[in-house]
Parts: structure tokens; C-alpha cells; sequence
């Protein structure tokens, strides 16, 4: 009669019979999990239509995974984690904003994801904002982050449509504004015309602002500017309207009601009803058309300029001329207030 094994070398027999039979079934899981997956990869996805997917910085795979399939763009986020773990060395997956296309399949997916190609939004500055109206334009603006530390000079942002990705800070922005700014009017100083009233792009900048807050008629830029050039040259102060209306509003530079003789008896230095020559600043951000009109004006010899009633101007070169030109445009605001 052989001896019976000592209870505990057989309770571990059955423990290393039982590990090796688990391991057994969880390779034969994962080898199937694998196929599956490979199955997969090049099937078509299950979304409808092309779809954006925000993937935040620092995401885990599982993380992706799970944002993907609840957004429609995966069917399967354990097929998703396989097919990652199986293509690792073609790159990690990257954080941003990706546009995946109907019926992506795990394939399309992964390539978007390592290919660091973002969705390209695009933000539209019009011309003539303020400074303060761009900021707030940016706080509105879905994608950007952060906050801008220190507002810029007033007429420092060009005004265009500028591309951005989600997750781009707003001081970004804000600097390629500025640079933006500094090459345009550099480009326009270049081409300006002899025996300006005035010496530097500084200037340039100032004069186009104003251009720019008084008409928005691409005609008509080169003739305003002519006006007040002429102007500049005779020592006449320039009283242009919406340097009063910069000057009441603090320099938000929109005001909500007919400007009186009080705004225009205002004491400010922008006030060039009072004060002869340039304001000391921009008024707004001009694009490069009013910019390039400061600094190529066209020849008239009109003094003044009033609205003709039809969104432009009509121009004079006499004051007689002009106090006519008013009276018109007087009883045409009469007649609209009438009408309301």
C-alpha cells in the first residue's frame, strides 16, 4: 500500500491545476477578444453622418473609449481598446477636436486620432469692433480657453477670420491678432502716398479708424479719407461723430441714441469736435481696406461729408454746400421718426 500525499501538496496540485485551466480559457477569451476586434477594424462604424469628438489632453485609451461610443462615432469601445492596444507603434492617440466621417471604422478612426489633425474652427472679427468688443467676443467664442491678462491698445487686433482649434487660448489669438495688425499696416505704410498731414504708421492707424467707424462703403473709404486729409492740412478739426461717441462711451464705442450738442460739447480728448488734429488713439480696429485708404487717399476737394439717407454720403466743398446737404438728411430723420 503506497502512502497518500500529504493533504496540502495535493490542495496544491488542484490550486496549479485550477490556475493553469484559467489561464487556458483567458487566452483562448483574449485570442478570440483579438480576432474580434480584427474582425472589426475595417467594417464600417455606426455613425449616420460626419461627427466632431472633443478628446481632452491627458484622456486614458479607456477614457477615449468611452467618450467615443457614447457619441455614436464606435459601436464597441472593448473592440476600440483591442484595436489601440494591437496598432500601438503607429503612434499615440491625441488630444483635440476630430471630425470623423460617416461610418468610420476602427481603421479611420485611430488614423484620426494619431494623425494630430484637428477640427479648424474659425472666428469672424468685423471691422470697427473696439477692443473691448473683441474681448468680448472672444469670452463668447466656444473652444477657447483662458483669459486675456491685459487688454491690448485700442486699433492693435486686426479685424478678419481667424482659425483656431478647440483648446487654443485666447491670448493666442489675441497675439496673432496683434501680429497680424503690425504686418498689415507695415504692408500699407509702404505703399503711402507723398505730402501726408502726418509722420508715422501710428498715425496711419489712428486716421483709419476713424475711416472705418464712418463709413462702410468699400467706395466711399478713399473719399472720406480725402476729406480728412484736407482737413488735417488746413488746421480744420475733423468732427467725425464716432470719435464722440468713443469719447461718451468710456471707448466701448456703440451708443444707443442720437448724439446730442451735450456729447458734442464733451471735454475728452478724443472729441475732435474740440480738438484739432488726431485723437491721441484708434477709436476702433480698422481693416486693411480703411487702412490703406488713410495712407492713400483719394484726391477731392471735398471739406465735408453728411448721410445721404441711403447708407452712403454726400460730399461738399463748401460749407453753404453742405449746411444743404444736412438740412436734407435732417428731414429725412424727421420723416423716419414720424414713421415710428
Amino acid at each position: 500500500m503506497t502512502d497518500a500525499p500529504p493533504p496540502r501538496r495535493g490542495r496544491v496540485r488542484r490550486l496549479l491545476a485550477g490556475l493553469a485551466l484559467t489561464l487556458a480559457v483567458l487566452a483562448a477569451g483574449a485570442y478570440g477578444a483579438f480576432h474580434w476586434a480584427v474582425a472589426q477594424y475595417d467594417a464600417p462604424g455606426p455613425l449616420a453622418e460626419e461627427r466632431a469628438v472633443v478628446i481632452p489632453r491627458g484622456a486614458a485609451t479607456g477614457t477615449i473609449a468611452e467618450r467615443l461610443e457614447s457619441a455614436g462615432v464606435i459601436a464597441n469601445g472593448r473592440a476600440f481598446l483591442v484595436a489601440a492596444w494591437a496598432t500601438a507603434e503607429a503612434g499615440p492617440l491625441r488630444a483635440g477636436e476630430f471630425a470623423f466621417p460617416e461610418r468610420a471604422s476602427l481603421r479611420t478612426v485611430l488614423d484620426t486620432l494619431r494623425s494630430g489633425r484637428t477640427v479648424q474652427r474659425r472666428l469672424t472679427v468685423p471691422e470697427g469692433l473696439t477692443v473691448a468688443q473683441i474681448l468680448a467676443l472672444l469670452d463668447e467664442t466656444e473652444g477657447l480657453t483662458g483669459t486675456v491678462a491685459t487688454p491690448p491698445p485700442e486699433g492693435a487686433l486686426l479685424p478678419e477670420t481667424w482659425a483656431y482649434s478647440w483648446g487654443d487660448t485666447r491670448e493666442s489669438l489675441i497675439r496673432r491678432m496683434r501680429e497680424g495688425m503690425d504686418r498689415a499696416l507695415a504692408e500699407a505704410w509702404a505703399q503711402r502716398a507723398d505730402n501726408l498731414p502726418f509722420d508715422t504708421p501710428r498715425e496711419a492707424l489712428i486716421l483709419a479708424s476713424i475711416i472705418e467707424r464712418e463709413t462702410g462703403i468699400a467706395a466711399e473709404r478713399g473719399k472720406v479719407a480725402g476729406v480728412f486729409v484736407n482737413r488735417l492740412r488746413r488746421g480744420m478739426p475733423l468732427q467725425s461723430d464716432p470719435t464722440v461717441i468713443y469719447a461718451v462711451t468710456d471707448g466701448l464705442g456703440v451708443l444707443d441714441r442720437p448724439i446730442s450738442r451735450a456729447d458734442l460739447d464733451t471735454d475728452h480728448p478724443h472729441n475732435t469736435y474740440r480738438n484739432r488734429g488726431l485723437p491721441p488713439t484708434p477709436i476702433a480696429s480698422p481693416g486693411r481696406a480703411s487702412i490703406l485708404a488713410a495712407v492713400r487717399p483719394e484726391a477731392t476737394d471735398a471739406l465735408y461729408f453728411v448721410a445721404d439717407g441711403r447708407g452712403g454720403h454726400v460730399f461738399s466743398r463748401t460749407l453753404e454746400e453742405h449746411n444743404r446737404a444736412v438740412a436734407r438728411w435732417r428731414a429725412i430723420e424727421r420723416e423716419r421718426r414720424g414713421a415710428n
